[in-house]
């Protein structure tokens, strides 16, 4: 499994820059993770939302997309072994996604 997120952060890290001009990204900080998304002329979409997906790419959550173009949610501990995968899709239609492996997570969780 973590191979195969391995190899998806490298596909995510090539097409983030052109999928549909949104660029994603997500990291762990103080117990939460946060998502921020942008268009690449710098603005920030005010509508959309956030899927969240663990490991097994079953769907855990989906939220509402803050008019900052951000999201904060609570990281829960039993998905940092497998990793997540965040999807925005804005109101245009736009949409791109970040893999958050389990390094990240343990680097961003302190450990």
């Amino acid at each position: 499994m973590r191979l195969v997120l391995a190899a998806l952060a490298l596909v995510a890290s090539a097409t983030i820059a052109t999928a549909h001009q949104l660029t994603v990204l997500a990291f762990v900080e103080d117990g939460q993770v946060v998502v921020e998304s942008r268009f690449s002329n710098g603005n920030r979409p005010q509508v959309g939302e956030v899927r969240v997906l663990d490991g097994e790419n079953q769907p855990l959550m989906t939220l509402p997309l803050q008019d900052d173009g951000t999201v904060r949610f609570d990281l829960d501990p039993a998905h940092a072994e497998a990793g997540l995968l965040i999807e925005v899709t804005t109101g245009g239609g736009h949409s791109n996604y970040w893999i958050l492996t389990p390094v990240d997570i343990a680097r961003g969780a302190g450990g």
